[in-house]
């Protein structure tokens, strides 16, 4: 089973963890709680039971209940300027209550009255005096109280916020105002929906009497925006509010949108974040950033400037997150399994705790004072209230950076990281083992959840019956005011890995331990690390706003077993994709321990399958022998073909367009030996020659002593340098044997399959990316990268150049000890890191100079 997606680490389960808030204390309501406000003496319930409980903050004791609403009160909101409490109900009105006297002063309609349905959401503006209303009907309106209008009363005084005189109500409703009908009574205001006198009587008040407001307003149909959203409007929140700073509304919907509103007029919509996560809930803002709770478990966190998706933060997976609070403490999620849980600034889950036995419908953070505490108030259809207390000293530790919840330069780097590799190399995804398909498909699920949470929106890209599909995301740079179009960098990797016998191994290979400085587990260095690693970089750079180019990311899970399906995956879905200006790959290491590197060719690969066998089956030796033409004699015959005495390979034409060795790779090739301690020859050999490799031999039957194998396989390669021609090369290696074999005169059958192949591939030094990347590298590192090739190959490199028509770059962040495709495989702490940083000085460079069209003065190395 895959590991839990979220990216959030859960530092409360550990030793050394806070532990969640205290509950303070717990307050029964006897239906259920919508809605919650917090004065700085009361606690405010609205609830299905249509009127208001008042709770003193300091006894915890009710003090009194607000009557008037006829129906569930859905919304709270409370303006600490004015003293004022604004309600929004189920009967299409919102009532205005002071919170030092606890008297009605207003009820304001909205324009058609009930025509407008529940109303579900409120935001009130200071600088405005203005009360935002999200409406059922999918309108927005709003009522300003410095310029009322539609007010039917006797008088208002001299300040709107002090009404006097006598009220005349509004006219009576034919629903909400109507008696039942056996009592024959006309509608009236004062009938509430039906109920009986007896029914006004508050189970939490012995007061019988409704009060009547001082005036009654209405909304007038200028101050409407139709249409708003095509769902109803759960949710809003004022984002700036501020004369100098002007008014920003935020509403969220259920048609997945999340919309921002400039209100220092009529509301004019500034921009939409479409979240595609079901409805929006719940919201809260802190300096530019928002989070919206959503349908499906998770937060989306918005950055206004850029208008960009900073993270997705997956609460719990299908459990609607139906309230959010925010305090100095951290971010609170409110869920509809009872659950509540806090996160830090670089959003890890410092808390989470069963806080009700029901659905969390609502909350709202209660400040401190001298004298009290700072309190998160959560309310369900349990019945209950619960307060917990935010500012003891265990709490307070774990709240991690109170100045913003966006992740500062430090808070995201390392933690995230290392933390999301535990996670992806406790997926055993062996490409090669069918009995690991599943678990291959949950590490590309895991992948694509992690990106979307990271800030890419990803998806799967199949690749055929019975293949891993491939994972496609994409970070969207910060928008600019350039002519120059944003590049776009293609990131490959794989999320595939080589299988791991429990032989030879110090630890779990698919549980990832540190020791001494290194991270121990299959696919650390390759390739999972360095994928965590790029995404890691990018997500910062959108999260600090400084991402200037857009970072596509394409990772297979078919790498190991030769990348089938990936050509014609990408060919299909290259539209999706998109264009690319350069790709970055991170699948090698260095050539030592401590000089970093950047590598700039590797070699291709033939891997050919070579069968031989006889119409017999396995015989005994001691019957048999010599009557028959042996299959095995004849592979060994054969395979001896293949090389002559000085190991050189014997295939017609294969040496004949190798490239010749210049001058310059000479001097390099010389001065990497006196570095590493090898000779130059052997460097050479490795990585610019040609070179043939007999992998296996095979037989049937039980393999004892006097078994004659009816059937015998061999597994053949061929590396090849720049300038060999790859078909070529196979066709020679294919034409060869069979001809050989031919020569054998056997009667026995042979059987030729080419079962992959990779061309090789040579980078660009002269290249403006090429030139960025050393760039970064010496700037992180202090020193000049070694320019290295690999002999090794990555079959999707060269295929991605040609069929997007761009350069290839690879960057090596593990060291020569790694022990890729080894027990103990294993990849530096420090390395890891300092390549993501190398990452962020190369796309903090890139998108500096391309924006510009400098595509000519990078600083290269000397």
């Amino acid at each position: 089973m895959a590991p839990h997606p979220s990216l959030s680490r859960d530092l409360w389960q550990s030793d050394a963890s806070p532990g969640v808030p205290p509950l303070l204390h717990s307050l029964r309501e006897l239906r259920s709680v919508l809605s919650l406000a917090a004065s700085a003496h009361y606690i405010f319930c609205g609830s299905q039971s249509q009127d208001i409980p008042v709770w003193d903050k300091k006894t915890f004791r009710l003090k009194d209940s607000l009557h008037g609403h006829t129906g569930a009160v859905l919304a709270l909101e409370y303006a600490e300027d004015r003293e004022w409490l604004f309600s929004a109900s189920g009967d299409s009105t919102v009532r205005v209550w002071s919170t030092c006297t606890l008297t009605p002063i207003y009820v304001l309609s909205p324009y058609l009255e009930t025509g407008a349905g529940d109303l579900f959401s409120l935001a009130w503006s200071r600088s405005l005096q203005s009360i935002y209303v999200g409406c059922q009907n999918t309108s927005i309106q709003w009522y300003d109280f410095k310029h009322p209008v539609n007010a039917t009363s006797a008088q208002l005084g001299d300040s709107f916020g002090s009404p006097s005189g006598t009220s005349t109500p509004r006219k009576a409703h034919k629903f909400f105002d109507s008696y039942p009908n056996y009592e024959r009574k006309p509608a009236d205001i004062h009938a509430r929906n039906g109920s009986s006198s007896s029914r006004d009587i508050s189970p939490h008040s012995d007061r019988s009497i409704v009060l009547a407001p001082k005036a009654y307003l209405h909304i007038p149909e200028a101050n409407v925006i139709d249409s708003a959203h095509y769902g109803y409007i759960y949710c809003m929140i004022l984002l700036q509010d501020s004369e100098a700073g002007g008014v920003k509304l935020v509403t969220g919907s259920g048609d997945e949108f999340v919309k921002i509103w400039d209100c220092s007029g009529t509301p004019k919509e500034l921009h939409a974040f479409e979240c595609n996560n079901g409805a929006i809930f719940s919201l809260v803002a802190k300096d530019e950033t928002i989070y919206a709770g959503c349908q499906d478990g998770s937060v989306k966190v918005l950055d206004l400037e850029t208008k960009t998706l900073v993270r997705n933060i997956i609460v719990q997976e299908g459990i609607d997150v139906l309230s959010l609070s925010m305090s100095n403490s951290g971010l609170y999620a409110c869920s509809a399994n009872g659950f509540v849980q806090r996160f830090s600034s670089s959003f890890d889950c410092t808390a989470s705790w069963h806080a009700h036995d029901g659905i969390v419908l609502s909350s709202v953070i209660s400040p401190g004072s001298s004298t009290d505490p700072a309190c998160l108030i959560t309310g369900a259809n349990d019945d209950h209230i619960k307060i917990w207390e935010l500012t003891c000293g265990k709490e307070a530790s774990a709240s991690g950076d109170t100045k913003n919840m966006l992740p500062s330069i430090d808070s995201d780097t390392s933690e995230t990281l290392t933390y999301a590799l535990s996670k992806f190399v406790s997926i055993p995804s062996v490409s090669n083992n069918f009995s690991c398909r599943e678990d291959c498909r949950q590490a590309a699920i895991w992948l694509k959840k992690c990106l979307n949470q990271l800030g890419a929106p990803a998806s799967l890209i199949p690749t055929g019956e019975g293949l891993n599909p491939l994972v496609l995301g994409t970070f969207s740079g910060t928008k600019i005011e350039s002519k120059q179009p944003k590049a776009r960098l293609l990131f490959y990797g794989h999320y595939d890995v080589i299988s791991a016998p429990a032989e030879g191994w110090d630890s779990e290979p698919f549980q990832m331990s540190g020791r001494n400085g290194y991270l121990y587990g299959r696919g650390v260095t390759d390739n999972k690390g360095p994928i965590l690693a790029v995404a890691c970089a990018v997500a910062h750079l959108l999260a600090t706003r400084s991402l200037g180019v857009d970072v596509v990311f394409l990772i297979e899970g078919e790498e190991e077993s030769g990348s089938a399906g990936f050509g014609d995956a990408v060919r299909k879905h290259k539209d999706l994709i998109g264009h690319i200006d350069a790709i970055l790959v991170s699948n090698s290491t260095w050539i030592g321990e401590d000089t970093p590197c950047i590598t700039y060719g590797l070699r291709g690969v033939v891997h050919c399958a070579i069968e031989i066998s006889s119409s017999l089956p396995d015989m005994h030796s001691g019957i048999e022998g010599g009557a028959v033409v042996e299959p095995l004699l004849d592979m060994v015959h054969l395979l001896a073909t293949l090389t002559d005495g000085q190991h050189q390979a014997r295939i017609p034409g294969f040496y004949d367009q190798v490239r010749q060795q210049t001058e310059a790779e000479k001097v390099l090739y010389n001065q990497l030996a006196n570095i590493t301690g090898r000779p130059a020859a052997s460097l050479s050999s490795r990585w610019r020659e040609p070179s043939l490799t007999i992998h296996s031999i095979e037989i049937s039957g039980p393999k004892n002593a006097t078994v004659i194998p009816g059937t015998i396989k061999s597994q053949v390669s061929l590396r090849i340098v720049p300038d060999q021609d790859l078909d070529s090369i196979a066709n020679s290696l294919c034409l060869h044997l069979e001809n050989s074999f031919k020569d054998l005169k056997s009667p026995n059958k042979l059987d030729v399959n080419v079962k992959h192949t990779a061309n090789w591939w040579l980078g660009q030094l002269d290249d403006f990316w090429f030139k960025a990347l050393e760039s970064a590298v010496q700037d992180e590192w202090g020193m000049e990268p070694l320019r290295i090739r690999e002999g090794g190959s990555i079959p999707s490199v060269p295929f991605l150049e040609k069929e997007f028509g761009c350069h290839a770059l690879h960057l090596p962040m593990g060291q020569s000890s790694d022990q890729a495709h080894l027990p103990n495989e294993r990849i530096s702490l420090d390395n890891l890191r300092r390549g993501k940083s190398v990452v962020e000085r190369f796309l903090s460079t890139v998108g500096e100079k391309w924006s510009l069209g400098d595509k000519g003065t990078i600083r290269p190395c000397d």
